[in-house]
């Protein structure tokens, strides 16, 4: 279980995030929505550790191996070591890697649990579950594809990696309807049934494809709702005006 704290961020100077305090359940589907610039990706990027990012004194983000026990405080630790203990974060927009290919980045990530034929086999079977087409893999990753094709690469390299808490920021960007639909149900599918899901937008067009379990809504900074069905309807035919 992951829980965030009292979570109070800013950056240069200008404070983004004010005080906020959740619990993040295993197994759970979470849409994390508001207006643009109301602090959603600001929040993913705490999560993972950005460095540019400067935290409260009083701001805890908490990770727990079981519900019951008290969850260890990241606060200070690198992105990278907390990607060791199960944090995913796919890209908004995802970056070129000139001379590496998608097998490249993951064989080098999971060198240790998964041999290299194995690992080739997964990437083969999950690219063609995901309609991506084989020379994709040979060329550099993200390397001129389209939306679609780098938001597939993103649920493909989550799904390989395994986490525990995945937060994907708006991976409905760029992305046509029967492809959104594609990556939700491969998601589902194939990710731990315990990983905990935080899918960010502003879109209520995502929500039909998760189906999240709850939904959080984040304005000026600040979470001021939380609700389940109900609140996607409401969102969906009235925007966030009124919602405070």
């Amino acid at each position: 279980m992951l829980s965030i704290k009292n979570l109070s961020v800013s950056i240069a100077g200008k404070q983004i995030l004010d005080d906020i305090s959740f619990d993040f359940k295993p197994g759970t589907i979470y849409a994390l929505m508001g207006p643009n610039g109301s602090g959603k990706s600001t929040l993913a990027s705490a999560i993972m550790g950005h460095p540019d990012l400067s935290l409260s004194r009083a701001s805890k983000i908490l990770i727990a191996k079981k519900p019951a026990r008290r969850g260890r405080n990241i606060k200070n630790l690198s992105p990278d070591k907390r990607a060791k203990l199960g944090i995913f974060l796919s890209f908004q927009t995802p970056l070129a890697l000139p001379g590496v290919t998608v097998f490249e980045l993951l064989r080098l990530t999971l060198e240790k649990t998964t041999d290299p034929v194995t690992l080739h086999g997964q990437v083969k079977k999950y690219a063609k579950e995901l309609h991506i087409k084989d020379e994709l893999l040979k060329r550099s990753l993200n390397d001129g594809f389209s939306g679609g094709e780098k938001k597939k690469l993103e649920a493909l390299q989550a799904v390989l990696l395994a986490p525990r808490f995945a937060l994907f920021d708006e991976i409905d960007t760029g992305v046509d309807v029967d492809a959104l639909k594609t990556i939700a149900r491969f998601l589902k599918k194939h990710l731990p049934k315990r990983t905990t899901l935080v899918f960010i937008t502003h879109s209520t067009r995502l929500l039909r494809s998760i189906r999240p379990h709850e939904v959080l809504v984040i304005k000026h900074g600040r979470l001021v709702k939380t609700g389940k069905g109900a609140l996607a309807k409401r969102i969906e035919a009235k925007g966030f005006a009124g919602i405070e």
